[in-house]
């Protein structure tokens, strides 16, 4: 079955979004678009990886969110390969998923990863 295409590109949203966020950088990692926040992954973007039909990304997760997502919501929330054993957390892009759960993913992902001073910034 092939696999339904959001009407527009995510990529950018999800670009601007992380990029927002303070001291952060983008890069390939794995051939693929990464965030970072002072050198450490917080998001990745993935879009049909090994062939697994999934447009998604791989956001870095708090202890225990990434099973209450996965169990709550498996049509939106999946365990990602290589980073799910770390708690991260796989968000589909193409299945409907409302844009502000999307961002607060993203943020969720930077303030796990990300210096306390940052976060601060973030969530005052």
């Amino acid at each position: 079955m092939p696999r339904r295409r959001p009407r527009t590109d995510p990529l950018p949203r999800v670009r601007e979004t992380c990029l927002a966020l303070p001291e952060t950088s983008e890069r390939a990692s794995h051939g693929a678009p990464t965030w970072f926040v002072q050198e450490k992954t917080f998001v990745t973007y993935m879009d049909d990886h090994h062939g697994d039909g999934r447009l998604a990304l791989w956001c870095a997760a708090p202890p225990g969110m990434q099973r209450g997502l996965v169990k709550a919501d498996p049509t939106h929330y999946f365990v990602p390969p290589y980073v799910g054993y770390r708690g991260w957390v796989g968000v589909h892009l193409d299945k409907g998923l409302d844009w502000d759960a999307i961002a607060r993913a993203i943020e969720e992902a930077y303030v796990t990863v990300a210096p306390k001073k940052l976060v601060a910034l973030v969530r005052p």
